[in-house]
Parts: structure tokens; sequence; C-alpha cells
């Protein structure tokens, strides 16, 4: 491999999800202790960055717009209109062939927990200068959190889940599925009614290559393999060098 293409790799956002010395093998509902800690952490940095982007006013993220449109057209309020839009990605899963796990469960409760007390004890910043970098450290740490819980192995999030099941069956790096995804979500929310703000649009454009980064550095930390090798017949090919 010449200088000029081992420099590339090293900084370009993660194409995949890197194989870590915590990764979960066998069952997605049984872990060890050390592997379980990691996904909570992981899941607490993701729901901290949520509330860190809900609380600097600038615009909620691209799903949060999207069933917020969708409640303006149908009788339901926000809240059913978000449990909907995630049954409906996890039917999304079939034909990908991504299986729910530990993770999957725990992303709702630890999500929605850091959540609701990151809001509570976080400052709420009054500039536009702050609230705009305090949504750029916001995409940083969901960008991070997602790369250590993804890395257990243990089954992402509905919408995590939908993101790692296109890369794995076709191959495309996790950034520009993350990038499209979000994109996609924030126009129909949009057309729909759904509220959009600057954070919004920053939050959008980011979250593709903060996750393909945050993936990055967890692998660096981890000294983790992180090429994928694609087989038909296996739905969660291993990582190879």
């Amino acid at each position: 491999m010449s200088d000029a293409a081992s420099l590339w790799r090293r900084i370009i956002p993660s194409r995949t999800i890197p194989v870590t010395r915590w990764r979960n093998e066998g069952s997605r509902w049984r872990t060890r202790p050390s592997t379980f800690i990691v996904l909570v952490i992981g899941l607490w940095l993701f729901g901290s960055g949520e509330a860190l982007i809900v609380d600097a006013g600038l615009g909620n993220a691209p799903w949060t717009v999207f069933a917020q449109g969708l409640s303006t057209r149908l009788p339901i309020s926000i809240g059913i209109a978000t449990f909907l839009t995630s049954c409906t990605v996890l039917l999304l899963w079939i034909p990908l062939r991504e299986k729910p796990g530990l993770g999957t469960i725990s992303n709702a409760i630890v999500i929605a927990t850091a959540l609701q007390v990151m809001l509570e004890i976080c400052p709420t910043p009054t500039s536009f200068g702050w609230r705009t970098a305090q949504v750029l450290f916001a995409i940083a740490l969901v960008g991070i959190g997602s790369g250590l819980y993804l890395t257990t192995n243990l089954g992402p999030g509905p919408r995590d889940g939908l993101m790692t099941g296109i890369h794995l069956r076709t191959g495309i790096a996790v950034t520009p599925i993350r990038l499209g995804i979000e994109a996609s979500v924030l126009v129909v929310g949009w057309l729909l009614g759904g509220t959009v703000g600057l954070g919004t649009l920053i939050f959008a454009l980011l979250i593709g290559p903060s996750v393909g980064y945050g993936l990055k550095l967890v692998g660096w930390i981890a000294g983790a393999r992180t090429e994928i090798v694609l087989d038909e017949d296996d739905p969660h090919p291993e990582l190879e060098a």
C-alpha cells in the first residue's frame, strides 16, 4: 500500500464496525460484565448528546422532526409517533437480516434515562455561538457513544440497526448510509410539517461522519481490525485486517 493510500485510510471515517476486544460473540442476549459496561457507557454518551441537542434549542434531531410531522398529520401524539416509527423500522430489519439483542432493549432504557437526567442538570446556553458549539459537541458525543455501543455486538437500536443492516448487506460505508438515512427522514418530516432548525440541519449533515469517526476512534483505542468481508450466507460477517 502506498504512503498516500495509507494516509488516506488514516484520516477518513471508519467504513465499518471494528472488531474490538470487548466484542460479544454468540448470543446477543448474554454477555460479560465488561462488555455490558461498555454498552451502558456508550448509550449514556449517546443519550447525553441527544439531551444537549434538545437543550441547545436550535432544532430537534431528524427522527424527532419526522415524528413531529406524523403527529401533525395523524391524530396521535409525538410520543406515539416515535413508537410507531421505531416499530416500522424494526420491520425493515427483516429483509436485512438484522437481529435485536440486549443492546436493542438497553438502547431504549439507557438513552431515555440519560436524556432525562442530563436535561435536568445541563445549564442552558444563552448566546447563539455557545448554543451552536453545544450542538457540535453533542453530535461528537453521539458519534463516540455509537462507536462504543455498536462495537459490543449486542444489537443496535432500531435506527442504528437500519444503518448497520444496510451496511452489512451492501458493503457501503456507514458514513454515507447514515447521512442518507438522516437526510431522507429530515426531508420527509419537514414535508409532513415537522419543525426544522439550524441544529437539525447540522445534525443531519454531520451525524454520519461523527459516527464514522466515533467508530474509528474506538477501533484505534481498542487496536481493532476494521476491514469487512461480506458473505452472502452470513448476515453478520467477521471483520479482518
